[in-house]
């Protein structure tokens, strides 16, 4: 089921304020279903509509908001900050043309301008092309 209830300016409002985590609840599909678009637009959409497009947010305060914010708060330490010691899990993307095209229709369509994920210090995907690589884990708090 699709329920269209969000408004833009609360959207806007929620994610400007400083202490709100930006993260998704995309799941793959089972049987062959269709999952929603967020599940491969969410990250891609915050950079490109409210960091480049309207500056809402800024690059940096973005991504702490992906990334150190939310790893802080849920107590797994080991993420969400590039350290010596740290899990390197690294995204490589063009801030000037990373764009989501996830839609209903095609929900997996990958974003264009990410050139490159590793996960665990593992190159998972490059140029848009998954590499095999099996790097990932279920993380729980310390």
């Amino acid at each position: 089921m699709t329920v269209f209830a969000m408004d833009e300016a609360d959207v806007a409002t929620a994610i400007s304020h400083p202490f709100s985590m930006i993260g998704s609840d995309g799941l793959p599909p089972g049987n062959d279903g269709k999952p929603h678009p967020r599940m491969f637009g969410t990250f891609p959409r915050i950079l490109a509509k409210y960091v480049r497009d309207t500056g809402l947010l800024s690059l940096p305060e973005a991504v702490r908001k992906m990334t150190g914010l939310p790893a802080e708060a849920f107590g797994i330490n080991d993420r969400g900050l590039i350290r010596q010691g740290l899990a390197a899990d690294l995204v490589l993307f063009d801030a000037e043309t990373i764009t989501d095209r996830a839609t209903y229709e095609q929900p997996q369509r990958p974003a264009d301008g990410i050139r490159m994920v590793v996960v665990n210090g593992r190159i998972a995907v490059e140029e848009g092309e998954y590499t095999g690589a099996r790097a990932g884990r279920r993380l729980t708090a310390a």
